[in-house]
């Protein structure tokens, strides 16, 4: 049995939760059946497993490197992305035009799951690719496509994503990189990138960097935004004007070349292509940017994932101690799996990481419905509920994962905090998901400042109602399924009553002053859904994995759920302590 992720809990989620073999009753996906999906499933665990996890420590120990001139790393990075490019599976879910397969996002965001499970380092290459072709497929002008798009797809070319800077980082009305239109239609591209990742390596023969900048005389902020692809190297295989200045170390994704570059160094400009209009590059980053928010939550997800099967095998095999009720000695020691707290520890892993799984793919098949339903109002349906869903899916694994791997590392007790052992590298590797792509302190503002208030709350009326039908299956079911449906219901009003009552106090600064707690407590809400939907699923099934799944579900609602309820209360209360705290008080 694998140690990086389950298939049988996937092929739950994908087909006995979300019927996803119901996509190929649509044109876009008709090509396809549950073998096409089993293969790239089958295809993608067995890279995953035999070119990306083999080097996974390695990668880690022996981190990229910068002489001034090269960045270089170890070699197996470049061969696991090679592999991976012949398989096809890297335009996996891109239109067959581009040379995709159209396979649907979700089941491409399962395959990816592996890829992240075994070596989250290596898998940062071509997921931030993914998401720079995506976006120039959604806003490029055909010739941008046709140039880079088909490269990336080969594995040939690799993206990034340019935005922040070292005076502005997330404040990115604050960017000073500038762009100066020249007669030939390009653009010269002056300023400083920071914490670029995969901003310099040698990995392929080219690197397409997307990068936010401001042209003179446009409006002032985020609306006077565009952006630009500066690549690497030219059409005419010269080298463009941008400069790698230096590699950043972190404590995780360490075989990622994490970098600060500059553009226009030499003096002339780095060459640029306007994507799209002048002074819309920030609603066009945001294509990437949501896409690679859910990414991060897969990654987290993944990381979680492959630490909690990790632990749980340890756990099997070490003896340690006996029973509290065993009074003898000379008896053999115990697999500490036999005690209470090691399974209390494991169980709050399988609750995590199950849940924060259920939650990628529930958002991954949302972006197929989005784009592939027949009917126009559904389609509007599936994007705003994403909208709404975005900062938590990015967010609750992010945090909640991460402490997936904190008691993995506990599981282990003494061998879990030391190198030998793989525990202690996920959890620094999952350590930096909080940060990117936004901070939970970003996502909080989201939602609560923007997401369930747009369209005059239509997105949390949407949100409420989906799950209030969950809710209403669950009723309807009796027993166990009906106390479990109502507890969510009453936790559901709970999030629409403070809701109202936060926005209700006409004071945004008050009401926002705790936007991270109320992610918090709406992540667990929605999650709590995710598991009732999985309780629904194995509804008559017989067996160890079903029952697993309804302990889980158990002990989301008994352990994790009840939790929200101090949190709404701190919510609802308009508690100004931090608000009101004078920073000369630290």
């Amino acid at each position: 049995m694998s140690l990086l992720l389950s298939r049988r809990d996937l092929d739950f989620l994908l087909y006995e939760w979300l019927d996803v073999e119901q996509l190929t009753k649509r044109p876009y996906f008709a090509d396809h059946s549950r073998e096409t999906f089993d293969g790239a499933l089958d295809l993608a665990e067995e890279v995953a497993t035999e070119h990306f996890a083999t080097h996974n420590k390695q990668a880690d120990a022996s981190e990229p490197t910068f002489d001034g001139q090269r960045v270089t790393m170890i070699p197996e990075v470049k061969k696991a992305l090679d592999v991976l490019a012949g398989t096809g599976l890297l335009g996996a879910a891109m239109p067959a035009e581009v040379g995709g397969s159209q396979l649907p996002g979700v089941v491409a965001r399962a395959c990816f799951s592996w890829f992240q499970a075994a070596n989250v380092g290596t898998a940062a290459y071509p997921f931030l690719t993914l998401g720079n072709a995506n976006l120039l497929l959604a806003h490029g002008s055909p010739e941008l496509v046709e140039r880079y798009v088909p490269p990336m797809l080969e594995g040939r070319f690799h993206g990034t994503m340019c935005l922040s800077e070292p005076q502005a980082g997330s404040s990115l009305a604050d960017i000073l990189t500038r762009a100066e239109p020249q007669v030939d239609g390009t653009y010269r591209v002056f300023g400083n990138k920071m914490w670029i990742s995969a901003g310099d390596h040698e990995l392929g023969e080219n690197i397409v960097h997307l990068v936010l900048a401001k042209i003179p005389g446009g409006p002032p902020g985020v609306k006077g935004i565009s952006l630009f692809v500066v690549p690497k190297f030219l059409p005419d295989g010269t080298r463009n004007d941008v400069i790698l200045a230096g590699l950043n170390h972190k404590m995780g994704y360490r075989g990622t070349t994490n970098t600060m570059l500059n553009f226009g160094e030499a003096g002339e400009g780095a060459v640029g292509y306007l994507v799209g209009e002048q002074h819309r590059g920030l609603s066009y980053m945001f294509h990437m940017m949501n896409e690679a928010r859910v990414g991060v939550g897969g990654g987290a997800t993944a990381l979680g994932y492959t630490g909690y099967l990790k632990s749980l095998d340890y756990a099997r095999n070490r003896p340690q101690g006996r029973p509290v009720t065993g009074k003898d000695p000379s008896a053999p020691q115990v697999p500490i799996i036999e005690h209470p707290d090691v399974r209390r520890m494991l169980l709050a892993q399988k609750s995590y990481v199950e849940g924060a799984l259920a939650l990628n793919l529930y958002c991954a098949k949302l972006l197929d419905d989005e784009s592939t339903l027949p009917d126009a109002a559904d389609r509007e349906r599936a994007h705003l509920l994403l909208d709404v869903l975005t900062p938590i899916a990015k967010s609750w694994p992010s945090q909640w994962c991460l402490e997936a791997n904190n008691l993995a590392i506990q599981v282990h007790g003494g061998y879990g905090y030391t190198r030998e052992y793989d525990v202690e590298q996920h959890y620094r590797d999952n350590r930096l998901n909080p940060i990117h792509e936004g901070t939970h302190g970003i996502q909080g503002l989201d939602l609560l400042g923007r997401k369930v208030v747009m369209q005059g709350g239509a997105g949390l009326a949407l949100l409420g109602s989906v799950l209030g039908a969950t809710v209403a299956r669950a009723v309807a079911a009796g027993g166990e399924a009906c106390e479990l449906g109502s507890a969510l219901a009453a936790a559901v009003e709970r999030v629409g009553a403070v809701t109202a009552t936060l926005w209700g106090s006409g004071d945004p600064a008050v009401a926002l002053a705790n936007a991270s707690i109320y992610l918090e407590a709406v992540g667990h809400v929605v999650v709590a859904w995710l598991w009732l939907e999985q309780f629904l699923a194995a509804e008559g099934r017989s067996g160890a994995f079903y029952d697993g799944k309804r302990q889980a579900t158990r002990y989301f609602f008994r352990y994790e759920l009840p939790k929200t309820a101090p949190q709404f209360d701190l919510l609802a209360s308009l508690d100004r302590t931090t608000l009101d705290l004078d920073p000369d008080c630290f």
